[in-house]
């Protein structure tokens, strides 16, 4: 294959989202030049050495070859921008990416234009924070989440948002453990298992990759696997509320869960992003669970709460009891990685994380918050009343929509042809996705409303 195709094929797969049409007309100018008496013109051959790329004597990491295509949420957007392509009139509405489009409460703007503002001034500045964050913050988290669960301030590391902690847990764990994830479950868990080396080739048959443990989660089981037949791993990635499912785990679920970790001596990593949109009496925090503090690590963010998905601001927590085999603290190492790879999360950032805690700013996430959950519910009895068998929607800000024996991928491209409505396949988030299709209630209320009236006149 020529380096050319590779290019190329780089590109589409990963990097099409940059590309945009452009409208730049070049301008032709007329200009008046003297002729120069040419004699003849020999056409010679450029040499091939002269064709060819510079390439370097590095290889590759052979553990990103592995990997399928592009990210499922760049080949959305590199779908969407095809579609713009063909129907440029069309008035596109996008349910697919999980990104906030409700402004950012001015209680906690004020708080972050005032410690920007302060910057300028000598008494205002200031430069290097901790790397894992300031005082005041993390004191803010550690009592208004964990208030009551014996986790303390210097349990907490505050960092530029959960997805970025996950490669960063990944790096503490290194290439040679073995992990398990939810079916379908966010995409990132999997891919920073692959880029690190942890896992096998991908095997197209079965749409896996080898070497990770897919804890299938249906309708069928009430979207939490039947530990019984999960194999032993030594890193396990739990999220609930669940992305892509809308699934929460009941404390009884997670009671075994932890106990399931602690009988095989394995490690919860633990999403829990979308807490704050629970509705149901479970469990916000796995540390609501007797003996999680000496098998689990939690992952959160202010993303999906205050609209944080472009500030950048989230935070996970590594209890001192959780220990390594060799009885090593993990947050030690946790905290050698932080400060090694990771300069602490924007100053401007935190300032707007302790307003978001404060009383004021919890009441305005929660406004926001309950905002998206009634998008949810429109969207959830529209495909209700359309026949469709509908999940989640009450405990998070996703519906998972059943399409029986139909690909994913043409389900989002029917939709997208039909409507001009792009959400995600469920295919994009592992095997048991395949069949079904995800709708975000991220949205303005316009768009939610006109976005269900096409849906109702496509499926009526």
């Amino acid at each position: 294959m020529s380096l050319a195709h590779n290019l190329s094929a780089s590109i589409s797969s990963s990097s099409s989202t940059f590309l945009v049409q452009t409208n730049f007309n070049s301008r032709t100018r007329n200009v008046s030049m003297k002729a120069k008496s040419i004699g003849i013109c020999k056409c010679i051959a450029t040499p091939q050495e002269l064709q060819t790329a510079y390439k370097t004597k590095v290889s590759r990491n052979a553990n990103m070859a592995k990997l399928q295509a592009g990210y499922l949420f760049p080949e959305i957007a590199r779908r969407r921008s095809a579609h713009l392509l063909k129907y440029p009139d069309a008035q596109v509405i996008s349910l697919g990416i999980g990104d906030t489009t409700e402004p950012i409460p001015e209680v906690i703007t004020a708080a972050m234009a005032k410690r920007s503002h302060a910057l300028s001034t000598l008494e205002g500045y200031s430069g290097y924070g901790a790397e894992q964050g300031e005082k005041l913050l993390r004191s803010a988290i550690a009592s208004t989440y964990y208030g009551n669960l014996d986790i303390e301030e210097d349990d907490i590391f505050v960092s530029d948002g959960a997805k970025c902690d996950i490669s960063r847990l990944q790096v503490v764990f290194g290439s040679n453990v073995t992990m398990a994830v939810q079916d379908p479950s966010y995409p990132a868990y999997v891919d920073s298992s692959v880029i690190m080396g942890q896992t096998g080739l991908f095997q197209k048959d079965v749409e896996k990759f080898g070497n990770i443990e897919y804890m299938r989660c249906t309708p069928e089981n009430g979207f939490f696997p039947d530990l019984s037949t999960v194999s032993r791993t030594d890193v396990i990635f739990f999220c609930s509320p669940n992305n892509p499912t809308g699934a929460a785990a009941t404390r009884s679920q997670l009671t075994k869960l932890v106990q399931f970790a602690k009988d095989n001596g394995s490690i919860i990593v633990y999403d829990s992003a979308y807490a704050m949109y629970m509705s149901d009496d479970n469990p916000r925090s796995i540390f609501e669970i007797p003996g999680a503090k000496e098998v689990a690590i939690e992952t959160s963010s202010f993303s999906k709460y205050a609209g944080f998905t472009g500030v950048r601001l989230g935070w996970t927590v590594v209890p001192k009891q959780l220990l390594f085999s060799d009885g090593f603290p993990v947050a030690k190492d946790f905290n050698r990685i932080v400060s090694t790879c990771f300069n602490g999360a924007s100053n401007i950032s935190q300032a707007g994380g302790l307003a978001c805690l404060s009383q004021e700013g919890l009441k305005a996430m929660q406004e926001v918050v309950g905002f998206y959950k009634e998008n949810t519910d429109i969207i959830v009895e529209t495909f209700d009343s359309l026949g469709f068998k509908v999940y989640g929607g009450r405990n998070a800000p996703y519906v998972w929509v059943h399409f029986p024996g139909q690909s994913s991928w043409d389900v989002f491209s029917e939709i997208l042809e039909k409507t001009h409505v792009v959400t995600t396949p469920g295919s994009g988030f592992g095997p048991g996705g395949e069949g079904f299709v995800r709708v975000s209630a991220f949205g303005h209320r316009e768009n939610i409303l006109e976005a269900c009236r096409r849906f109702k006149e496509l499926y009526k």
